[in-house]
């Protein structure tokens, strides 16, 4: 039995890097000033940014169902028995139901994993995926195997600038004003359903030792009884930012392996440029 895995751009795997893993990736859209871009084919994290800073009105949504069709029909015509489907997190994204009622056409070869994960969370979960295909694990084991630890991660974020948050909607203008001017950073936990404020801090500096500092302690608690991953992320204008950033993290946990990828193009709508944040995941035992 040979077994394919496909995954979305949420999980920060590039284009390139996907053909390196040999899995199949799903571009997800982002719609800027009224036309459809997709992250990583015609549109670059930089060029994102570059769009948001200059005022443009971003929005995202799901992968049309017929791409969805499309890509899992080609993998199967390249010689694969049955698909791992693991799309971003079902409390964050219709994407995961609407794959789930496509697969009924596909009469068991494409099972669609909810792994509850986003981000570098996600990203950990496919590399589980990958390894235990590697072990010769069926479509339903990986499925159930993604789905028993996929709670069992946690996302911390921090952002720059309330502005994007004031443009979805997530805060008032009022809020956004009164941030700016005390210099409020949110500092932000996802648990795989949806991102929530978990304290206010003056400062980036602030908010960076802030988030490690809660990081630290949750991964403690899921260092229990298995083996964890940290991802790191974010949306950084500055190269020299995001190595930093890096740094501190693992300094922060000396002794764990750590991986960073950049935030998706669906998270970025949200935080805008130049986000930081770590992700704790319990990854499968292989």
């Amino acid at each position: 039995m040979k077994t394919a895995i496909v995954t979305d751009t949420n999980c920060g795997i590039s284009q390139a890097r996907s053909k390196e893993l040999g899995i199949f990736m799903l571009p997800m859209p982002v719609i800027l000033d009224g036309k459809e871009y997709f992250e990583g084919v015609d549109l670059t994290h930089g060029q994102f940014y570059d769009r948001l800073e200059s005022g443009a009105d971003a929005s995202t949504s799901q992968p049309a169902p017929g791409d969805v069709l499309s890509t899992w029909e080609s993998v199967l015509s390249q010689g694969y028995d049955e698909i791992v489907h693991i799309p971003m997190s079902s409390g964050l994204s219709a994407s995961y139901q609407t794959a789930l009622g496509l697969a009924d056409e596909f009469r068991g070869k494409v099972r669609v994993v909810d792994n509850h994960r986003v981000s570098v969370s996600q990203y950990d979960g496919v590399m589980d995926a990958i390894g235990l295909v590697a072990q010769g694990k069926s479509a339903v084991e990986v499925k159930e195997s993604l789905e028993r630890t996929g709670l069992e991660s946690v996302i911390y974020l921090g952002v720059d600038t309330l502005k994007y948050f004031k443009k979805n909607g997530r805060c008032t203008a009022a809020t956004a004003a009164l941030g700016t001017v005390l210099n409020i950073k949110p500092l932000l936990k996802c648990d795989g359903a949806r991102f929530d404020a978990v304290a206010k801090v003056r400062g980036a500096v602030n908010c960076r030792k802030k988030l490690l500092e809660t990081a630290v302690a949750a991964a403690e608690v899921l260092r229990h009884g298995g083996s964890i991953s940290i991802g790191v992320a974010g949306s950084f204008v500055d190269k020299a930012e995001e190595d930093a950033w890096y740094e501190e993290v693992k300094a922060a946990f000396p002794g764990d392996p750590t991986h960073f990828e950049p935030l998706s193009f669906s998270v970025i709508c949200h935080t805008g440029p130049n986000a930081f944040g770590l992700g704790i995941s319990r990854r499968v035992a292989l």
